[in-house]
């Protein structure tokens, strides 16, 4: 079997994940658009395809598939999400499962705006969400939002542009700063959808974070909710977290998951204020703290795995062990081998 990772960037843990889960003579092959990727350094091949948004970018793939003979392809990264659920069908007639979900599911969890809308409009809890910002003003003048607020891109990832505001001098500032650094920065391609309405302004919720991975098979059905508490973050994703049980949160997991019927796996992140639970984001693909989760002993590539060759899957490839506690390291990979 030979798995293609997109989009791989420096998710080097999980190129490492799938190889261990793969048998003798099974390869993982990964792609990105520039080879200045620590992962790279670890995988069976590697190819350097044209970015997301080139016309040549889905040929290309398809192209280096039939000559590799891949089997599955599992994207790393959103804006590749949507772009290979569109042409999932082109990719099964050459013989090669995209594990991704359905486009109006990558496109609830990509669009943040429609990520609010479709969490309010299914009865769970959000935090007071405008994408409108004289809206927003008029209800901090009524008294109905008040400072801080959150503020960030509507088709934002981790932590690209978002800022805190104390005020009402710092939301216009803010709001006028994010709208320069959308169009400095790849977000600004699924922005000129929406242009006009591309910062969204937040109530700020201050509880105890968590982030879930709600992972569903390859026709969408639930198999479980691994939950952890966060300990520590980092430029927008998690750098410290604990494994634990909550019966409360993982019925919000399992909800997620029947109402979406995603594929794979769908990284959560909740907070919980005063016994409510607050639904923040989703995003439909291994997230940064699915690492938290394979520690604590669960294995969803090997399920991947599993799947793909229709063979019975072991109950706790999909469970975790609660009570780990496990914080990210940094570590320097050399890319310039050559040059050594």
């Amino acid at each position: 079997m030979r798995i293609l990772l997109t989009s791989v960037g420096r998710r080097s843990y999980l190129v490492k994940y799938f190889k261990e889960a793969l048998e003798r003579g099974d390869e993982v092959h990964v792609a990105n658009s520039s080879a200045i990727s620590p992962a790279f350094q670890c995988a069976d091949a590697t190819v350097v395809t044209p970015l997301i948004y080139d016309e040549k970018y889905i040929p290309f793939l398809k192209k280096y598939c039939v000559e590799k003979k891949i089997n599955a392809i599992i994207s790393l990264f959103d804006v590749d999400l949507f772009k290979l659920a569109k042409h999932k069908s082109e990719f099964e007639e050459i013989g090669v499962t995209v594990i991704v979900s359905n486009p109006d599911v990558i496109e609830i969890c990509n669009d943040k705006w429609k990520t609010s809308m479709f969490l309010q409009e299914n009865g769970f809890a959000i935090p007071k969400t405008y994408i409108d910002k004289e809206n927003a003003v008029s209800h901090i003048k009524s008294g109905a939002l008040t400072f801080p607020l959150i503020m960030k891109p509507r088709w934002g990832m981790g932590s690209i542009s978002v800022f805190t505001a104390e005020n009402e001098n710092e939301l216009n500032v803010f709001y006028d700063k994010i709208n320069r650094e959308i169009q400095k920065s790849y977000l600004k391609y699924e922005s000129e959808m929406t242009i006009g309405a591309n910062v969204l302004i937040q109530e700020k919720i201050y509880g105890q974070e968590y982030g879930l991975d709600i992972i569903n098979d390859l026709n969408g059905e639930f198999q479980n909710c691994i939950i952890k508490k966060k300990i520590a973050m980092r430029a927008g994703e998690t750098d410290c977290a604990e494994t634990v049980e909550d019966e409360q949160i993982y019925r919000i997991g399992n909800r997620l998951s029947r109402i979406l019927q995603h594929i794979g796996n769908l990284d959560a992140d909740i907070f919980v204020k005063d016994g409510v639970i607050y639904v923040l984001e989703m995003n439909a693909r291994f997230g940064g703290g699915y690492p938290f989760s394979h520690v604590a002993g669960a294995n969803v590539p090997r399920a991947i795995i599993g799947w793909l060759r229709s063979e019975n899957i072991q109950k706790e490839w999909l469970c975790a062990k609660k009570g780990i506690l496990a914080h990210k390291d940094i570590q320097l990979v050399c890319i310039g081998k050559d040059n050594i």
